[in-house]
């Protein structure tokens, strides 16, 4: 009877925890890996990690954090096992060319080019920090750098965004 109740009460906290933060895995799933089909099979090898090692969290309040960690460790396990497949755009079906079709946002679409050419070591730390919202103290300890090292590579990074904006408006 005491272990029915003491998982239902594992339970109960693994879905509250996720609850709050199933859709920031997702979103730093999907910049990470710049595709949505496998951030959804990276946030649900996440979860199923998380689940076995619940019991490691000790604070509820570092759920994120400890969350965000383990997407990033199963999204490099996802492209250490997978060969990722190709496509040849000359050969593609009326629908997969439709696709392509679609008529994007230019500046977006701009914007989000440059922040994928950046290097994982820029790129990471910016997106933890402008669309994770992200403390330099906080992305410093999930990437294991320090403080300082985070925020060189911040300002690292916006100013390669600024010297291709500035490139791009120069053509």
């Amino acid at each position: 009877m005491n272990t029915s109740r003491a998982e239902a009460a594992r339970r109960r906290r693994f879905d509250r925890i996720v609850a709050v933060f199933h859709a920031d895995m997702y979103r730093y799933a999907a910049w990470l890996c710049r595709d949505k089909a496998i951030a959804e099979d990276v946030v649900q090898e996440a979860l199923l990690r998380a689940w076995k090692s619940l019991d490691a969290l000790r604070d509820d309040a570092a759920a994120k954090h400890w969350l965000l960690t383990i997407v990033r460790r199963e999204n490099a396990r996802y492209f250490e096992r997978r060969r990722l497949e190709t496509v040849d755009i000359d050969n593609l079906t009326a629908s997969q060319a439709a696709l392509l079709a679609e008529a994007p946002n230019e500046e977006l679409e701009e914007l989000r080019e440059s922040i994928y050419e950046l290097d994982d070591d820029y790129r990471e730390p910016l997106v933890l920090q402008v669309l994770m919202g992200y403390s330099t103290t906080e992305i410093g300890e999930m990437m294991g750098l320090k403080q300082g090292a985070v925020l060189t590579r911040l300002h690292r990074a916006r100013l390669k965004l600024k010297e291709k904006v500035a490139d791009e408006e120069r053509s």
